[in-house]
């Protein structure tokens, strides 16, 4: 093959384990060989739409087989695949789209409404027509010369500050990440994960869904996260690995059936996009399972740091060390290293760090240096290169000369049994400059004092640290992808 690219993963796993189940959606079980050859009549149908390479190829739906055929289709023509939001709104996936210049579009069709009037060329509703258009496509192979540094995706960030950028990540950046995860899980060819975070997100795509179909297991792709069917599922297709952020997690340990339910299969939990609070790790702790952390970053695609399981205790807090084919440094202003212990910023090396941002070529220059993604993530290592994450630089205040994290105090917070979700931010204060201000939401059911929410961290945390007031809200600003705007939280509770 000519492709060294994502796009020949099928054909190189037909050849090798063809009638292995690849996805498993709802009731439909789909073959290595299956995926494969409709990967492929989707790149020809394509293709006699026009699509060439460079092009760019976007999707827009929940989780389901299509996703991954449009994303190895569009690596088989060497054109790039576009992943968007399904919680963005119609503006948002407008911009997305005219941003990347995208030229075709598939879509689902509860995701109709989204779709720009000005939509791209060629645009296909995942549904009869989507099945037709495969039936009627030549199912001859494609052989394509792709290499690893051609353009695989694009993959817009957040946009927490402004307008979401567009990570651009190539197929060597992809492999490389893949072969970080496969080292450092530890992953069989009997794999068996359960996908039930969206697969436009980095993490979903790249840290579970890719790695283990490069190994030959089988992904279980569910439409939305439901904690109560997530049990049910994982005892139904006897999970070995799952990935979710720490509310998911949370979620599911505070079913009914929590206490009853058959984990016996699972092997590996890992958890990323916010800290895991100790008392969460404890209750997965007391049925035998053990969370593996890690750290990561779209512009890193995205793995970066990761505990594993025999430091998960002895090293709580942290987020591990650099992934096997990544280098990781904490930088101070002057970008030196910091000694162990001091504030610094989050930069990464590795082959699997980005080419850099669509289109952005001053945002580029100012975030890849010298080799180097600078993160904006201040963080601290300590003797051991142990890395524990404390902010974003720019959410770092000083108080009375003291730099205090915000993302260190709401971790304390969310340690009391009536927070659900709480974000601080830094408010003036005529003694000592800055002071913080706790903005939380309860548990269902639950109506804390938010004195006596302050008053818990008493002893937990160095005195300059504790918000010196709090506030009680019904819900958080956050994005569609659920990352906390914590400008939008200045803005409406930093007076």
């Amino acid at each position: 093959m000519r492709n060294e690219g994502i796009g020949s993963w099928p054909a190189r796993r037909a050849r090798k384990t063809p009638h292995r189940t690849a996805l498993v959606h709802g009731s439909h079980h789909l073959s290595y060989a299956g995926l494969h050859e409709r990967s492929s009549r989707l790149a020809q149908a394509l293709r006699a739409a026009g699509v060439r390479r460079g092009d760019r190829v976007a999707y827009l739906g929940p989780n389901h087989p299509a996703y991954l055929e449009t994303l190895f289709a569009a690596g088989l023509l060497g054109a790039v695949f576009v992943p968007l939001n399904t919680r963005l709104a119609g503006p948002e996936i407008a911009y997305q789209l005219r941003d990347s210049g995208t030229r075709a579009l598939l879509y689902a069709p509860e995701c109709a409404a989204l779709v720009p009037r000005d939509a791209p060329p060629t645009a296909v509703e995942i549904g009869p027509g989507y099945e037709e258009l495969l039936a009627g496509a030549d199912a001859g192979p494609i052989d394509e010369t792709v290499a690893p540094d051609d353009l695989c995706l694009i993959m817009y960030t957040s946009g927490t500050t402004g307008r979401p950028k567009g990570v651009m990540l190539t197929h060597a950046n992809l492999v490389w990440n893949a072969f970080n995860v496969l080292v450092d899980h530890d992953l069989t060819a009997d794999e068996r994960a359960l996908v039930t975070a969206p697969l436009f997100h980095t993490a979903a795509l790249n840290m579970l869904t890719l790695p283990v179909l490069l190994k030959g297991g089988t992904c279980v792709l569910v439409d939305s996260f439901d904690p109560a069917a997530t049990l049910e599922l994982i005892d139904e297709h006897r999970i070995t690995f799952m990935f979710g952020v720490p509310t998911m997690y949370d979620l599911i340990a505070r079913q009914p059936g929590w206490d009853g339910a058959d984990l016996s299969s699972l092997r590996l939990l890992t958890c990323g996009g916010a800290p895991v609070p100790t008392p969460l790790i404890r209750t997965y702790q007391s049925r035998g399972l053990t969370f593996l952390q890690g750290y990561g970053m779209t512009e890193a695609a995205p793995g970066t740091l990761f505990l594993d399981a025999e430091h998960a205790t002895s090293k709580v807090g942290s987020v591990g060390v650099p992934h096997f084919f990544s280098d990781v440094r904490v930088l101070g202003p002057d970008e030196h290293p910091m000694a162990p212990g001091a504030l610094g910023e989050v930069a990464v090396r590795g082959p699997h760090v980005a080419a850099g941002y669509w289109g952005l070529p001053e945002e580029t220059a100012a975030a890849f240096r010298d080799g180097w993604f600078h993160s904006g993530d201040a963080a601290r290592v300590d003797e051991d290169g142990y890395v524990t994450i404390a902010d974003r630089v720019k959410d770092m205040y000083i108080s009375g000369g003291e730099n205090v994290s915000p993302a260190e105090v709401e971790l304390a917070l969310l340690a009391h049994p009536d927070v659900a979700e709480c974000a601080v931010i830094a408010v003036p204060d005529g003694k000592w400059g800055e002071v913080g201000r706790a903005v939380f939401v309860a548990r269902e059911g639950s109506e804390p004092d938010p004195q006596e929410v302050l008053a818990s961290l008493a002893g937990v945390l160095a005195k300059y640290k504790i918000p010196k007031s709090a506030v009680r809200v019904e819900q958080l600003p956050r994005t569609a992808s659920g990352k906390l705007l914590k400008h939008k939280v200045r803005a409406q509770h930093g007076n």
